[in-house]
């Protein structure tokens, strides 16, 4: 009796050993500090850059887009931390609002152009066929042109914006979030509750929605957090050249457009402040999501 006992209570055990209680958000966060302290590293400087965007009128010293003549290429003091422009206006202050605009601009075309590929990348996966020929061609077709011409080219039709810009970065981006997406969406759609889901006459809608969308958000979040870095050089590149934020928006790539034609023989230290900003706040972006990617792509987690 006792022998024939043992069995069930064994498997309880083991039952209970697997429903096991997920363990809090902090204790996951403090794992996620020690596994990959860069990441966490440039999670806090991301944070600060956010900070900093939100409260940029209370961090700024003054008005952005106020001149002084007295300012006039004016190094850093004490009335100008970071000196003045070409037209004397206060560097530190447009440093802070460029903020706001460098991230508003990467995050909302990285949100759109990832989430549209990412679309595009589960029906073009999961139909295949004709649909997923014609869209991989389309893909194809964007993807030969590299992405600052592709964005020039958009921006040459639109002329220049804060709008405008969010809508060619977020074109750049659609063609790799979908062939990325396909290439996960055709594996998905082979696997058993997949397979199941539709022999028991589950929609295509239904089981994209269901089964295959949620299968492949790991692998968007790290897309998005990738293509952030991407965004915020490819915005300040646009601003650079003159056809990107216009001239009346404080942004990091238009006061390099500025050194650029203005001061670049007479105060080129004007440059590094805008410069340095976009490093580090590339660096800091790059390793966030290559620590979310190793975290979160299955592919990597045994290699770590």
């Amino acid at each position: 009796m006792a022998l024939q006992a043992t069995g069930p209570l064994v498997e309880s055990e083991q039952t209970l050993a697997g429903m096991r209680p997920r363990p809090p958000w902090w204790k996951n966060l403090l794992w996620f500090c020690q596994r990959k302290p860069l990441g966490a590293f440039g999670a806090i400087l991301v944070i600060l850059l956010v900070v900093v965007a939100i409260f940029a009128p209370a961090i700024a010293t003054g008005d952005p887009l106020e001149t002084n003549s007295k300012y006039v290429f004016n190094p850093p003091t004490g009335d100008t931390w970071l000196g003045g422009d070409q037209i004397g206006r206060d560097v530190y202050s447009r440093l802070v609002y460029g903020t706001r605009i460098s991230l508003v601009v990467g995050l909302l075309s990285v949100l759109f152009g990832v989430t549209i590929g990412f679309l595009i990348g589960i029906v073009s996966g999961y139909f295949g066929g004709i649909t997923d020929l014609v869209v991989q061609r389309i893909m194809d077709a964007m993807m030969s042109f590299p992405a600052l011409i592709l964005a020039l080219a958009i921006m040459a039709g639109l002329g220049a914006s804060v709008t405008n810009v969010v809508i060619a970065l977020s074109a750049v981006f659609i063609p790799g979030a979908a062939r990325t997406i396909r290439s996960q969406a055709l594996s998905i759609k082979e696997v058993d509750y997949v397979l199941a889901a539709r022999a028991v006459g589950a929609g295509d809608w239904r089981i994209i929605l269901r089964h295959m969308a949620p299968n492949c958000a790991a692998t968007f979040i790290v897309l998005a957090s990738i293509s952030l870095g991407w965004a915020i050089v490819v915005e300040a590149s646009l601003s650079f050249l003159g056809v990107g934020i216009p001239p009346d928006v404080p942004s990091w790539g238009g006061m390099l457009n500025g050194v650029a034609q203005n001061s670049l023989d007479v105060a080129p230290w004007l440059g590094v402040f805008p410069g340095l900003a976009i490093a580090i706040t590339v660096f800091a972006v790059n390793l966030l999501g290559d620590a979310l990617r190793d975290v979160l792509d299955p592919r990597m987690r045994g290699a770590n």
